[in-house]
């Protein structure tokens, strides 16, 4: 089984070829499957020269270093599964410069507590300050550079942004960095439209600090004048210009964040056709955050049918 799973892997990513916006979102979908670290690992085993085969391994160690984290394994096996990681990211770059996928990993790793630079091959060869960039309207510390790598092979990469946004919110334990990158990603503009829709996962981190244990205001929240700017924003500069015929290639995650935003200051009219673009799918957040801290049913997906059905009435 691991054996037919890997070729259709395979065939995949080959028939993907240098599309690297395609490729970095098909590698994410694929790694985030039950089960597939082994299929990776077999497939890794069996074409060790297989530049997919280093870059899905890479993705597979990748998680597994950062799960290891966030389930409080111990510091020497989270040091022992990020310096993995960090090998097989170092492998897959060597046999496609090219390819953006192993410095969004290497990108990601920087969210585990050791000093971010240590995940720059080139970090001993860059300009001083490593983490800091000559730009007064961006004054927060950061691995800048590798986000550079990124953007050098593919501009505006979505998941390298997002992987950015989150390096901020868990790092710094403070989502108000979070949203400040995503406000300045989106004021000085960006290559990938995509990226408007950052501020929404920023809030949402913001929310959840806030609010995610039931504190009052929660409502209020999302009726303020900033969750309309950017909901409208994403709406109008986004969403509302992707032909119909392209919306099965867009991000469920994105949709649901934008569907919610337009949703709760308001703007249902929008909406709607944003919900129409996700047909019968749905991702479970934001929605189970918010279902959860506004205490409204003990399954998120009826309270997201409610609002769907009403909005689409």
């Amino acid at each position: 089984m691991k054996l037919g799973r890997y070729l259709a892997a395979r065939d995949l990513l080959w028939r993907t070829g240098p599309n690297w916006a395609l490729r970095t979102s098909r590698s994410q979908l694929l790694a985030a499957g039950a089960g597939e670290p082994g299929v990776f690992k077999t497939w890794s085993d069996e074409e060790p020269g297989n530049a997919d085969a280093a870059m899905m391994w890479a993705r597979a160690l990748t998680r597994a270093a950062l799960a290891a984290h966030r389930t409080k394994r111990s510091p020497q096996v989270v040091a022992r599964a990020a310096g993995l990681a960090q090998q097989a990211c170092e492998r897959a770059r060597a046999l496609v410069p090219a390819c953006p996928v192993p410095w969004v990993d290497l990108l990601q790793l920087t969210q585990l507590p050791f000093a971010p630079h240590h995940f720059d091959p080139y970090a001993h060869t860059r300009g001083l300050p490593w983490d800091a960039l000559k730009d007064p309207a961006m004054h927060h510390r950061g691995p800048w550079p590798l986000l550079t790598e990124i953007n050098w092979r593919h501009a505006g990469n979505r998941e390298g942004h997002h992987r950015m946004r989150e390096y901020f919110q868990r790092r710094s334990h403070q989502p108000a960095a979070a949203m400040n990158y995503a406000c300045w990603i989106v004021a000085r503009g960006t290559h990938n439209p995509e990226l408007l829709v950052l501020p929404l996962y920023a809030l949402m981190d913001i929310y959840r600090q806030r609010h995610g244990d039931g504190h009052g205001g929660a409502l209020q929240f999302w009726q303020t004048a900033q969750v309309h700017h950017y909901a409208r924003r994403a709406y109008e500069d986004w969403f509302a210009r992707v032909p119909p015929v392209e919306y099965p290639w867009l991000a469920l995650s994105d949709l649901s964040h934008l569907a919610h935003a337009l949703v709760a200051c308001g703007e249902t009219q929008h909406a709607a056709h944003v919900f129409h673009a996700m047909g019968p799918y749905a991702t479970p957040q934001p929605w189970q955050d918010i279902n959860t801290s506004l205490g409204r049913s003990s399954d998120w997906r009826h309270e997201f049918l409610r609002i769907r059905a009403s909005t689409l009435r």
